[in-house]
């Protein structure tokens, strides 16, 4: 049977998946509008006149997959409104993209993103998780459900004195779900498998009652068809894993008291660190994937998913009835990605350090690893070493540079104790089984010498009890711990005096003379663009620098050579305003630099997307 009542105003038709038809049932038929919850083939637009529909104004995608949503411009068409799971909004409105740059040889990403849609479709909205939304008269709630894939989504529809659930592909009948292939993310690891066990454990407190999923039928007895798949799920991942793996414990006890107001989240990618006010208030330092089951292949946004699944737990235990602020010690996403939504949904208020700020607002200005997609813009900025109150403490926000140019460490008095929070500065185990913590600098983050010795200054002077890292045990510090940071200070310094041509050319670890910024950029033909060119003089003495600007063919640039003249280490910057006269993805501008006898060629560049003005 093709079409089958479900209750009153809910029917599922049989398609590609189970394409269910919501709306008010008692509405007038002929009269009545209609939200569909994934899409089939677009079988269901045969079935509207039976069911008395006049048209079908929005349709709710579980996830992007092809069976879920190959009917979409028959959807459009028909003129209802397209809403995507926000992780996967670029499987549905720019899947060209995902089918042009998927690597496709030596490839390890075992996500079935390939079973995406062959052409992207308009997308009106994205649905907004953890909350309400209202669609043709019926109100349905979203819950994140990733399992079967990274940004699948669940909706609950209050109706008849019951709550059904509909679960897209979490589930397909009590223990059992539709594909298990789908739900290996990566090679050999279980990430899709654990946050199956995750997602089934959190929508089972949601008090559903009824499951209607994508595939297979509706479950009456929803929380035993969910605990029956989180606990067989939690055998197959145990049984691909050299130790159980209590995932249960992680999501009811996901956090670690290091003192009686200060709490860590033991379940996230890097560490989030939770202050207890006694207002009942909390305030977060680092916030980025809560509850991972670890992190899979690929940068694009449908292979991150930041949610809240810790929060009941802090509310629980903890007594916490506000997130009030969040504070990021750097800009990388594993620390910062979920913050977006904790100001959504919590109402926290982001305060960002000056020195952080920019490149979280613009991550696009310049070339820097591990940027979050969007601008997270600062509802507060905070000057550098100027203490500020929350509540009834004081924290100090002190530039650390090292692991990246743009971090703070945040100095605390809490419990009688002095804090620092360091985020990635050091790595290591806190001196467990006679190893010793190493200095995490990366290159690309704009590390510089003398960093690691400028901080070991900034830590002997605060003289902390505690040091709270971000991704490894927290630090009981001690007068030789102190030490140690600096004489490792001392030695990165050593050792890259020893390995670069330093006496020669000061053109540091990093290896840029020049930077051209913003460093990524979309824009229209014939839109006049202003860029800004940095250089720095690497030699001993005064120079003459000149900056050629190379271009596509056809392109305009505002200054065909620039030339300076610049002292030692000096460092200047120019504005530069460049024309692009054709369309195309990531076409490139580039820099020639030569300083003195010093030839860089094409050292700096920037990319930009340029389209045809209206498209």
């Amino acid at each position: 049977m093709t079409a089958m009542e479900v209750t009153r105003g809910v029917w599922r038709i049989a398609d590609t998946c189970h394409v269910y038809l919501l709306f008010d049932p008692d509405a007038p038929a002929g009269r009545r509008d209609a939200v569909a919850i994934d899409f089939g083939s677009g079988l269901a637009l045969e079935h509207l006149d039976d069911l008395g529909v006049r048209r079908i104004t929005d349709v709710l995608m579980t996830h992007h997959h092809r069976d879920q949503g190959q009917g979409l411009p028959l959807a459009i068409e028909h003129g209802a409104r397209i809403h995507v799971p926000p992780v996967e909004r670029e499987l549905f409105d720019r899947v060209e993209e995902m089918w042009e740059r998927r690597p496709l040889d030596n490839d390890y990403n075992l996500r079935q993103d390939r079973f995406s849609l062959l052409s992207s479709v308009a997308v009106h909205a994205t649905v907004p998780e953890y909350r309400e939304m209202d669609a043709a008269g019926v109100r349905l709630r979203v819950v994140p459900t990733p399992g079967h894939t990274i940004g699948s989504v669940t909706y609950l529809l209050e109706r008849e004195d019951e709550t059904i659930a509909f679960s897209g592909d979490l589930i397909y009948a009590p223990g059992k779900v539709w594909s298990l292939a789908a739900t290996q993310w990566s090679y050999t690891q279980n990430e899709g498998p654990g946050m199956t066990v995750l997602s089934a454990r959190m929508l089972a407190r949601e008090g559903v009652t009824r499951l209607a999923p994508s595939h297979g039928d509706v479950i009456d007895d929803a929380v035993a068809a969910l605990e029956m798949l989180a606990d067989t799920m939690q055998q197959y991942v145990d049984s691909r894993r050299s130790y159980p793996w209590d995932l249960l414990a992680r999501l009811d006890d996901p956090y670690v008291a290091l003192t009686p107001h200060l709490l860590m989240n033991r379940t996230s990618m890097s560490c989030s660190y939770v202050v207890l006010s006694e207002t009942g208030e909390a305030l977060m330092i680092d916030y980025g994937y809560d509850m991972t089951t670890g992190i899979v292949p690929g940068q694009e946004r449908a292979a991150r998913r930041p949610w809240l699944a810790s929060l009941p737990a802090l509310r629980r235990d903890h007594s916490v009835t506000r997130i009030t602020v969040a504070l990021p010690t750097h800009y990388h996403d594993d620390h910062i990605a979920g913050m977006p939504l904790l100001r959504d949904i919590e109402g926290t208020a982001l305060w960002i350090p000056e020195n952080v700020a920019p490149t979280m607002a613009d991550p696009w200005r310049e070339d820097l690893p591990c940027q979050w997609y969007d601008p997270i813009v600062a509802d507060r900025v905070l000057p550098l070493d100027e203490p500020f109150t929350w509540n009834e403490y004081t924290f100090t926000a002190h530039a650390q540079p090292g692991h990246t140019l743009y971090a703070v460490a945040y100095a605390l008095e809490i419990d009688g104790l002095t804090v620092v929070f360091t985020g990635d500065q050091q790595e290591g185990l806190g001196g467990k089984d006679g190893r010793r913590d190493i200095m995490n600098y990366q290159y690309r983050n704009l590390f510089r010498l003398g960093d690691y010795s400028r901080s070991a200054e900034l830590y002997r002077r605060i003289g902390p009890g505690l040091m709270a890292s971000g991704h490894w045990e927290p630090r009981w510090v001690d007068d030789e711990y102190l030490e140690y940071l600096a004489e490792s200070g001392r030695f990165v310094d050593e050792l890259h005096e020893r390995l670069l041509p330093l006496d020669d050319l000061s053109i540091g670890p990093d290896g840029q003379v020049a930077r051209v910024t913003p460093y990524r950029r979309r824009a229209t033909v014939d839109e006049q663009l202003e860029y800004a060119v940095h250089v720095r003089n690497p030699l001993a003495g005064r120079a003459a620098a000149r900056l050629t600007p190379v271009l596509p063919i056809g392109w305009r640039s505002s200054q065909p050579e620039i030339d300076l003249d610049l002292g030692p280490s000096e460092e200047a910057s120019v504005l530069l305003t460049v024309t692009p006269s054709s369309a195309g993805s990531r076409q490139r501008l580039a820099i020639d630099v030569t300083i003195g006898d010093l030839r860089l060629g094409q050292h700096a560049e920037a990319l930009l997307d340029v389209m045809e003005p209206g498209a």
